[in-house]
């Protein structure tokens, strides 16, 4: 019989929860937020929020820091876009 623990979580299940992951670390350190917008199993696109907003290091934070992780994880993923707005 199969228990709770035993549920197969699928792959935008699983993207979802590292990127709340990684919001919570530049949440807590930076006063940023990462949330997912869109998934179509190659590309992810996110929106950066709070400190994010008009940093200049934001092009760092989307692509060492969350395209990077990102892509540890799951390396069948091509990129991570950042949506405005």
């Amino acid at each position: 019989m199969a228990t709770p623990a035993d549920k197969q979580y699928s792959q935008e299940e699983r993207l979802q929860s590292l990127i709340d992951q990684i919001s919570a670390y530049i949440e807590h350190y930076h006063g940023g937020s990462v949330k997912m917008m869109g998934f179509d199993g190659k590309i992810v696109k996110v929106r950066l929020g709070g400190a994010c907003e008009g940093c200049e290091l934001l092009p760092s934070t989307l692509k060492g820091w969350v395209e990077g992780t990102v892509r540890q994880f799951f390396p069948e993923i091509e990129r991570v876009e950042a949506i405005e707005g």
